[in-house]
């Protein structure tokens, strides 16, 4: 008879241990402390973060998984919604499209997760916590300046572009600009030589969001190399001779700022062009050395993701994270934590880039 009860107590045994691997599994997954959503691996400036996430990781208690929407917002949802699955307590989410963000950071609320806005802030929504952030009205400011700083004369062209319009912060960038290039525009220093929305209102000297609106619909690159060049490429097919020669440009960012420069390189009657960009990446910095780009906005990524693990460790340790101001997301003021940034050139590119360990000399050539 003791034989026969053998094989039950063999299943009884699988079934325990089924049971208590399962349990085991459940509880990894709630282990997962800080889940991060970053917008696409598409481009560099993500893939950048990405890494100093990792970095700024290494060796801490808390446990993290990063996941990439490819430029989507269902996908982000969807990474929102995995992420809430393995249990994190804190979710850090740059989104795609700040509006249709929403709908996912809400789902995370309703479970009693901390929201983090990461560089662009989520709008139209209540269930954003915390906003860390670059001062995205101080790069667009810095670009601008550096525009002005280095014109020539009166009357010269002026060829302005923008980021996303489902970006909230290219309205901020631009705002920004705006705020220092108006005066040089509205006193003939500067001639609008590619929108006639801007030149209609260059005499208003705050925008609102629909003026920008119309700005930016008609400048607009939407982050995009490809779709930067094609415009570029329009708007010097269609310009005039008094709107060539020695120009300047607005480039949003350094992928866009690239290939507006390659294309205004080629351009005959182009005489010389002065280019902003921002995001400081590896190859604009060789740009900017070989005196293809003129400047870009250097966002260090290794302070801002500090401060986003700052944040997230405070809310995970119970203690109050610290701020430095507010940013209106359209329903309510959200507490945020302002990065500084610094505009480089060919002047300091070496103490700023390669001194500051945020590269190596060896990636470049020329230095």
């Amino acid at each position: 008879m003791r034989k026969s009860f053998k094989p039950i107590a063999l299943l009884l045994a699988i079934l325990m241990f089924a049971a208590i691997a399962s349990a085991c599994s459940k509880n990894g997954d709630s282990k997962i402390s800080v889940g991060i959503v970053l917008p696409t691996k598409d481009e560099t400036r993500w893939i950048q973060d990405e890494q100093r996430f990792k970095e700024a990781l290494s060796g801490t208690k808390y446990t993290t998984e990063i996941l990439f929407s490819q430029g989507s917002s269902a996908k982000e949802k969807e990474n929102v919604e995995t992420l809430i699955n393995k249990g994190i307590k804190v979710l850090i989410i740059c989104p795609y499209d700040g509006d249709a963000a929403a709908a996912a950071v809400e789902a995370a609320k309703d479970e009693g997760i901390t929201v983090i806005s990461y560089d662009r802030l989520i709008t139209n929504t209540d269930a954003v916590d915390y906003y860390v952030t670059f001062d995205s009205v101080e790069v667009g400011a810095a670009q601008a300046k550096y525009l002005v700083d280095h014109s020539k004369g009166s009357g010269q062209p002026l060829y302005l572009y923008a980021g996303a319009a489902t970006d909230n912060n290219a309205f901020l960038f631009f705002q920004g600009a705006w705020s220092v290039l108006q005066p040089k525009i509205a006193d003939g220093t500067f001639k609008i030589a590619n929108s006639s929305e801007a030149e209609a209102l260059k005499d208003t000297k705050e925008l609102s969001r629909d003026q920008m609106s119309k700005i930016i619909g008609q400048v607009t690159t939407n982050w995009d190399p490809n779709e930067a060049k094609n415009k570029a490429q329009t708007h010097l097919t269609a310009a005039a001779a008094d709107m060539k020669g020695d120009v300047l440009v607005l480039g949003p960012n350094d992928a866009t700022a690239r290939s507006i420069a390659d294309v205004f390189s080629t351009d005959k009657a182009i005489t010389s062009f002065v280019i902003t960009g921002q995001d400081a990446e590896k190859a604009t910095g060789q740009y900017i050395i070989d005196g293809k780009q003129s400047m870009t906005v250097f966002k260090d990524v290794r302070t801002l993701v500090k401060d986003a693990m700052s944040m997230a460790v405070n809310v995970l340790d119970g203690e109050t994270p610290e701020t430095t101001g507010t940013y209106n997301n359209g329903k309510i003021d959200v507490k945020a934590k302002q990065t500084p940034v610094i505009s480089v050139d060919k002047n300091n590119i070496k103490k700023e880039l390669v001194d500051s360990g945020y590269y190596q000399a060896s990636d470049f050539t020329g230095l």
